[in-house]
């Protein structure tokens, strides 16, 4: 089974499991999720300070704020991202990528923090969970099983 889900248009990192117990420790809060998206518009450092201030966002039909998280302003993407399929041409101007540390993941959460601070996602890649990065090109399998023995998953 996999360990948490990435919806429909979203890429990167997946972890699978027939390990129940393990399943629970990388989905609870004291695991952390990070990944990497590709906005409309280049990001301001507000934009940023107001997602690590956590934002106001829609879950299941009430408003709820997010709980505080590291957000930064990515640069250079790491060769293991890749160029992906064309979200859309230049014609349609600039984009800009911002790295997002969770420890919760409420439905859509990223896209949604990115909209309501006024950057859309375009694109979304998970890249970590705990302690394991994606370092992979696209559909090259890693066995992470070491990782988990003990529960020892570190933030």
């Amino acid at each position: 089974m996999a360990i948490g889900r990435l919806d429909e248009d979203s890429e990167g990192l997946l972890l699978l499991t027939t390990d129940g117990m393990t399943s629970e420790i990388v989905r609870s809060k004291t695991v952390e999720k990070e990944y990497y998206a590709q906005v409309d518009g280049i990001i301001t450092q507000e934009a940023v300070e107001q997602l690590r201030s956590g934002v106001e966002i829609g879950f299941k039909g009430i408003r709820y704020t997010t709980k505080k998280c590291e957000a930064s302003i990515i640069s250079q993407l790491p060769e293991s991202i890749g160029e992906g399929r064309r979200i859309r041409d230049e014609r349609h101007g600039p984009t800009s990528w911002v790295s997002i540390t969770l420890t919760e993941g409420k439905f859509r959460q990223v896209r949604k923090m990115t909209a309501a601070v006024g950057f859309p996602t375009l694109r979304l890649v998970r890249i970590r969970v705990g302690s394991i990065s994606l370092q992979l090109k696209a559909g090259e399998v890693l066995e992470v099983e070491s990782f988990f023995t003990n529960h020892q998953i570190t933030k």
